[in-house]
């Protein structure tokens, strides 16, 4: 059923000869709007692009007005993506673009925010699993197996276990992102959506002792070089891909005998937030070390410290002396 209910002013008087135009054009001028405004990749940028084009498909197909939406409208496309039989990880997608849509659109004083606060297609099924974080003797042994394999791999899940990289910043990072502010010795971070350094993690002397040795071996190396590369014939000197540096350290973990798909190159992440919580790091603090955003992320780290917690501690257990 079309939506009928009245929002708020749609768009500004300001901006209406810019935007509101006639049929396609106007929402080729949105979609070509909206996405040069992300500061995102090309190729994310093109992915926007087409996500948002869907959903004003189905804006047009069920006789809606751009205009008049309201958040019933926002709810009722993110029920018609599950009726379609997306995949979960589609719909996933397809919601975070549109509430970014709305989000410019409401700083472009064009459209009232009516997506803020919707929330994400819930995981089910084979989507569903928790990546599991390592043990402090699970650490050492990782650490273990690598220091006996080759220096860059040692270097690597060393550094990623005491800084919590994600893979892909693993990846971007640069040999001159290792650099100084203040007295602090820091490795500068790159996302996957900024390529400008803003970020960083501290390097203490043990994640930075195996990252000399490693480059230490690569003579000739630049600052523009890569952090870590391959050795392999067709990819010599070039920077590591995400799905090299996931088999390497899933590689590791099933060699110490962790080889549930609960473990994972994430897992590594998962566990530099765990093991600073357990050893007296602030939530604060380590939402800096995250780099999370909002502090609500960081606390699903503490849920996996009651849970382990509750396993060791085990209260069922004083059932036994009772009866």
């Amino acid at each position: 059923m079309t939506s009928t209910a009245p929002t708020a002013t749609a768009i500004a008087p300001t901006t209406r000869h810019q935007i509101q135009k006639s049929g396609e054009d106007r929402y080729e001028t949105l979609l070509e709007k909206f996405t040069e405004n992300q500061d995102v990749r090309p190729s994310s940028q093109a992915l926007y692009k087409r996500t948002l084009k869907h959903f004003f498909k189905w804006v047009k197909k069920t006789g809606r007005s751009l205009d008049r939406l309201t958040r019933v409208d926002i709810l009722a496309y993110k029920e018609s993506l599950t009726e379609d039989n997306l995949s979960e990880l589609t719909q996933r997608s397809y919601i975070v673009v549109v509430r970014r849509f709305y989000e410019w659109a409401e700083g472009e004083c064009l459209y009232p925010n009516i997506a803020r606060g919707v929330k994400q297609v819930p995981k089910h099924g084979k989507e569903k699993y928790k990546k599991l974080h390592l043990t402090e003797d699970q650490s050492a042994a990782l650490l273990s197996f690598f220091k006996h394999e080759n220096a860059r791999d040692f270097a690597m899940v060393n550094l990623m276990l005491r800084t919590g990289l994600r893979t892909i910043e693993v990846v971007n990072a640069k040999i001159g992102d290792i650099t100084f502010r203040g007295q602090k010795r820091v490795l500068e971070v790159r996302g996957k959506a900024r390529r400008d350094a803003a970020d960083f993690v501290i390097l203490t002397d043990k994640a930075l002792e195996p990252l000399q040795d490693y480059l230490a071996t690569r003579k000739g190396a630049k600052a523009g070089d890569p952090l870590f590369v391959s050795t392999s014939n067709n990819n010599a000197g070039k920077a590591l891909s995400t799905r090299t540096i996931s088999g390497i350290c899933k590689r590791g973990l099933q060699a110490i005998g962790l080889d549930g798909k609960e473990y994972t190159a994430h897992s590594l992440r998962h566990t530099t937030a765990t093991t600073l919580l357990k050893h007296g790091a602030s939530l604060f603090d380590c939402q800096l070390v995250m780099r999370h955003s909002s502090p609500s992320t960081t606390e699903i780290y503490l849920e996996s410290i009651l849970e382990e917690q509750r396993l060791r501690q085990a209260p069922e257990r004083l059932l036994d002396s009772a009866f």
